[in-house]
């Protein structure tokens, strides 16, 4: 691909980027004049003592001063290797350059003066030329092995560009030289359409040509910003730009790799129109480290695909961290599922007269450092990635199985009250489910209860009264959770085989500050009694509210006022505390 008088002067700059982040040793030249100079005064110094008559007194003995010229010479040489080991190229060539000038100096100075001492400095000289051109070379191997192993690391086998380890090293050296950049994620789109229909070789050639054009560009200086264009994986790409005054000039410049990306691209003989998504994130204003950048810049993308709108390019703002925590959560229940992290609390129900009727069975997950999630966040997270059934699924039979247990421990007349979303309910194969936990559990099917919500018989109401009818067979209790919330019919619920309406702790708590609350709350009782039902109240948590529900004729109470969420070594301290 050739490359304009611009991309001459620029040219490589993705390449002196990688050697700026993987140079370790980056030796200073003053190092090299100090060592240099080093150098210099031992070889006059050994000029001065070579050819000396005088001496010195040490010790009580008598030193020539000619001696002394040895010990120079050996830390000459040394100087000499030290620099061909720090500096290499440069390093070599100035000893070389160094030990040359001295030969004719010494052989003139032999025959000249008679000087046959200077012999052992000649062979010296000309052994540690030897010395420092083998230690050079085999330097010099080592170098240029030690670049292949980097670029082995820091390079894309496939497109030839850095890679993620090489991206996230640049970004943390210039986060620690405090210097401007943003990061843009680039993610193409449908790019799986082209593996499916062309095949994976022919999806490999449409990444390097990519590649290819994205790298003309950072190396060229077309777009006016210092550019570092990386391959993360898959078909996912990362810029990170410098040098620019403005929010104008990250646009300017990812507009250019958009538009080069949008040129038509000819694969085997097949026209492509290949478009991305890009989201960027800077730093310091959006984040302050690596992972935050690219996770930003990553929420960006995913709300442009979400939107579906024309617009390809999109900045992160704090409000897409939503769909942020709801990938995070996501990934916590999948953990949390793989290694047992679901458990489940009991709260205690108890009748008007503050009898203990049995518990709800509440769940809760852990993440990996053992915080617990608030089940506002992780259940309709659940719900909407499809995993509500094996979250249900487990505290359904975990709590099964402790109250089995413990009805067998107690003999106690009680009821575990445990939700099942309308999903899980609707699942093939839901039946089978609970009769293989009636019978692992040991618990009688009349002491267990579904509480299901009345929007059940909005969605299929057919086969929603069809698998609660099978239930009831099995002798499992059923309860409308959060009962006065949904759109269901009267007539839906005629036909319903419930044993319990459970009032929304919604209503409980505008009962005593509005009239026609309370009277709603009324007539909800007032219904669930007609049909046959008893009615439980949750979320009550103060005594007027208690004293009205007892004055209207609600039949059970869950809530704070008479029991939170409690271990499963509580539950059963409260239940034998009941007996």
């Amino acid at each position: 691909m050739e490359k304009n008088n611009s991309g001459a002067v620029n040219k490589n700059i993705l390449e002196k980027t990688i050697d700026s982040i993987s140079e370790k040793e980056n030796y200073s030249i003053v190092g090299y004049f100090i060592m240099l100079a080093l150098y210099i005064a031992a070889t006059i110094i050994i000029k001065l003592t070579s050819g000396s008559r005088a001496t010195i007194e040490i010790g009580g003995s008598t030193v020539a001063i000619s001696s002394f010229a040895g010990v120079f010479s050996a830390l000459a040489n040394i100087f000499i290797v030290l620099i061909v080991i720090y500096y290499r190229k440069l390093g070599y060539y100035t000893a070389i350059a160094a030990l040359i000038l001295q030969l004719p100096m010494i052989l003139i100075d032999i025959p000249h003066h008679k000087n046959f001492s200077a012999l052992p400095g000649l062979f010296t000289d000309l052994c540690t030329i030897i010395a420092v051109t083998t230690l050079h070379k085999k330097n010099e191997r080592l170098h240029n092995y030690q670049l292949r192993i980097r670029d082995q690391a820091v390079t894309d086998m496939l497109t030839g560009l850095p890679n993620r380890f090489a991206c996230s090293e640049l970004i943390d050296n210039l986060i620690k030289r405090d210097e401007r950049f943003a990061v843009v994620l680039i993610d193409l789109n449908n790019f799986k359409s082209i593996n499916d229909t062309l095949g994976f070789d022919a999806g490999n050639k449409v990444l390097s040509e990519i590649a290819s054009r994205w790298k003309n560009i950072a190396d060229s200086g077309l777009s006016g910003t210092v550019d570092f264009i990386n391959r993360l994986g898959g078909d996912e790409f990362s810029l990170v730009i410098r040098s620019y005054d403005s929010s104008d000039n990250i646009l300017n410049t990812i507009n250019k790799y958009e538009n080069v990306l949008g040129q038509r691209m000819t694969i085997d003989g097949c026209d492509l129109y290949i478009s991305a998504s890009f989201g960027y994130a800077e730093f310091p204003a959006d984040a302050k480290n690596f992972d935050r950048l690219l996770s930003y810049s990553d929420a960006a993308v995913s709300e442009m695909k979400r939107l579906g709108s024309g617009n390809h390019i999109l900045h992160f703002t704090p409000d897409l961290l939503k769909p942020e925590r709801t990938l995070e959560i996501e990934r916590t229940l999948r953990t949390a599922l793989d290694s047992d992290n679901i458990f489940f609390c009991l709260q205690p129900q108890f009748d008007i007269s503050h009898k203990l009727r049995g518990f709800e069975a509440l769940a809760r997950v852990k993440d990996e450092n053992s915080n617990i999630l608030r089940p506002d966040e992780f259940i309709p997270v659940a719900e909407r990635v499809g995993m509500i059934d094996k979250v249900e699924g487990e505290i359904l039979k975990k709590s099964a199985v402790f109250f089995g247990d413990l009805i067998k421990k107690t003999g106690a007349d009680i009821i575990l009250s445990v939700n099942v979303s309308v999903k899980h309910l609707m699942k093939n194969g839901f039946i089978d489910e609970l009769k293989d936990i009636l019978e692992i559990s040991g618990i009688p099917a009349d002491q267990l209860e579904l509480e299901i919500t009345e929007s059940v018989m909005i969605d299929s109401a057919e086969k929603s009264l069809h698998c609660i009818e099978e239930i009831k067979k099995m002798g499992i209790k059923i309860a409308i959770d959060d009962f006065g919330t949904g759109y269901s019919s009267l007539s839906y619920l005629n036909r319903l085989p419930a044993d319990l309406l459970k009032i929304d702790k919604s209503f409980i708590d505008k009962m005593n500050t509005s009239d026609s609350s309370k009277q709603y709350v009324a007539a909800i009782i007032s219904i669930g009694h007609i049909m046959g039902f008893e009615v439980i109240s949750e979320g009550v948590e103060e005594n007027d509210q208690l004293d009205s529900l007892h004055d209207i004729g609600c039949d059970f109470i869950q809530g704070f006022i008479w029991g939170h969420p409690l271990a499963v070594e509580d539950a059963e301290r409260l239940v034998l505390e009941s007996a």
